[in-house]
């Protein structure tokens, strides 16, 4: 938000959530749809340019999403860096709300296309209305938007309205159009000049209208990326281009025309465009190995699923998207690549690394079990020639399990799907005396394996344990059978949906970051090791814990459900 809150800062939907796109365009695009299908027969009588709004809000919002990706990954990477800070989870927060002027885009294409008749029916091409945009974004609109800015910088709006912009430290391509509700209406009316000068003249067509919001976007999102790749012999090649486009270094306007003339350019620009493209890629100290699927809960996905990692819902689920995306990655690229950077605070550099199998159906064909295979080994032979230790947080979980389990218990229920990180957790709880009971025979045969005869047994109550150990694929079933006031502790990658009235429910493994550490997302850091930990290898557990909460780090609270 902004230093002081000025009238209109909230966006007139903000209490319509993600009803908001169905609620106000919803009526609109129906009756486009309406009018193209029944009302009008013939193919030269139909108003493409109603029709192609919607299909055109979804392009700017892909178009969107592409530079986002694009930009936080090689911001992990730290290649042609220009701000050499992290992008904090308050920001992603800030700016989750970035298709708020895409919906408002949309209406008021709606609006004009009902009120103005020109704008219906209008050609696919006409040069002399995209010379006429052209000439009216160069005149008028960029001398009114230079002027505008320097307004919104006045300590009088700045403080109500465009701080809540400049709160994005580290900007990313988004941050380009993070403004309250009512600093965009000035902005829509300058960049509906061109749009509108356009219809009325008679010159308007779909390459005009669509094309100049298209390069309004294109030109917000590469001028706020965080990293440089504009070359800089561009500008030796043709000096006149230095007055008519800006770059991620460049701190002005699209064209830096009147912050020349009015004397507001940086002058350390120059020094900083070239200083940027130099920069190179960070070293890690440690990296952390995950899935594509992580992807959707860090920067590089979406920030409404990065902004909720533990809320369980259908609706907000990432798993079905992330599944089609590691496919995509596993046939085409087949290797590693950088989602996130974590920045301790003793310098201490933390690279989160994906590598493309996303389930363990992917590791039983024989063409996919070779390339899992070689991307960990190519992950591990990477870190080594950096001087980098490979972890995949499976001994701080354990760590975090086991001291989330209550002193004095004696037994505790094991449920859920077996993997290396559950067989490691039922290991460490029988080496501490805690017997492990399960309720099929299947699963202590397997169980049985990775501890003595004796301590794992198989149970045929669900009410005298007071804690559960539980995985992917506990039933909602089970857990009602659980006594009243049992302790679930998931040992997931996502909580399980929680059904038994009055239990308590521990978090999936994790931990309270403390404030010291910057741009956080990973709770897992070595310091001492000189192995990786990677599949089967698994960490002194007691170190590992007490190495986090000498970090800082601290356990989080466990929560009644009363629901």
């Amino acid at each position: 938000m902004a230093t002081k809150p000025g009238l209109l800062t909230d966006w007139p939907w903000k209490n319509l959530g993600t009803f908001k796109h169905v609620i106000i365009l919803g009526p609109w695009a129906m009756q486009s749809i309406y009018y193209y299908s029944l009302a009008r027969k013939g193919s030269d009588e139909r108003d493409y340019f109603n029709l192609l709004i919607i299909p055109f809000l979804v392009s700017r919002a892909l178009h969107n999403q592409i530079w986002i990706s694009i930009s936080r990954y090689i911001t992990a990477k730290g290649t042609k860096r220009i701000l050499d800070r992290t992008i904090e989870f308050q920001q992603l927060d800030r700016e989750t709300n970035w298709d708020d002027q895409i919906l408002l885009q949309g209406l008021l294409f709606y609006i004009v296309n009902k009120i103005f008749s020109g704008a219906a029916f209008v050609p696919s091409w006409r040069s002399d209305g995209l010379i006429l945009t052209i000439l009216l974004h160069a005149g008028p609109v960029e001398f009114l938007y230079y002027w505008l800015h320097r307004a919104l910088h006045h300590h009088f709006l700045y403080s109500r309205y465009h701080s809540h912009h400049h709160a994005s430290i580290v900007t990313e391509p988004i941050s380009s159009v993070i403004h309250p509700f009512a600093e965009h209406i000035p902005y829509f009316l300058l960049f509906s000049i061109p749009i509108l000068g356009t219809i009325l003249s008679g010159t308007a067509s779909l390459a005009s209208l669509f094309g100049y919001v298209t390069y309004i976007d294109f030109m917000n999102n590469m001028g706020h990326c965080n990293f440089e790749f504009i070359p800089k012999c561009l500008f030796s090649i043709f000096p006149p281009l230095k007055y008519v486009m800006y770059t991620p270094s460049n701190y002005s306007l699209f064209m830096p025309l009147y912050d020349y003339i009015y004397g507001t350019m940086d002058k350390s620009s120059d020094a900083l465009h070239e200083a940027s493209l130099d920069r190179k890629e960070d070293v890690p100290d440690v990296v952390h190995l995950t899935t594509p699927l992580s992807i959707f809960h860090l920067q590089l996905g979406f920030a409404s699923f990065a902004s909720r990692p533990l809320q369980y819902s259908y609706s907000n689920s990432p798993r079905p998207l992330s599944y089609c995306f590691s496919l995509v990655l596993t046939f085409i690229f087949r290797r590693t690549f950088i989602v996130d950077r974590n920045l301790f605070h003793h310098n201490l550099n933390l690279q989160v690394w994906a590598i493309p199998p996303y389930t363990i159906q992917q590791y039983f064909p024989k063409w996919q079990k070779e390339g899992v295979k070689s991307s960990i080994e190519e992950a591990i032979l990477e870190a080594d020639k950096v001087g980098a230790k490979v972890a995949d947080g499976s001994s701080l979980a354990v760590g975090i399990v086991l001291n989330s389990i209550p002193k004095g218990t004696a037994q505790v229920m094991f449920r859920g799907a077996l993997s290396n990180l559950a067989l490691a957790i039922v290991s460490a709880l029988c080496h501490r005396g805690i017997q492990v009971a399960t309720f099929y025979q299947m699963e202590m045969l397997k169980l049985s394996t990775v501890v003595s005869e004796g301590q794992v047994l198989l149970s045929k109550s669900y009410t005298q344990y007071k804690v559960w150990i539980i995985g992917d694929g506990v039933s909602e079933d089970e857990q009602l059978k659980a006594e009243k006031g049992t302790l679930f502790i998931p040992f997931s990658h996502f909580p399980p949906k929680r059904a038994r009235h009055h239990a308590f429910y521990s978090h999936t493994p994790s931990m309270i970051a403390p404030p010291s550490l910057l741009n956080l997302h990973s709770l897992h850091a070595l310091e001492g090791w000189n192995v990786h930990e990677c599949g089967d290898s698994i960490f002194d557990v007691n170190k590992i814990w007490e190495a986090a909460l000498k970090h800082g780090f601290r356990p989080t609270p466990i929560s009644l459900n009363h629901a």
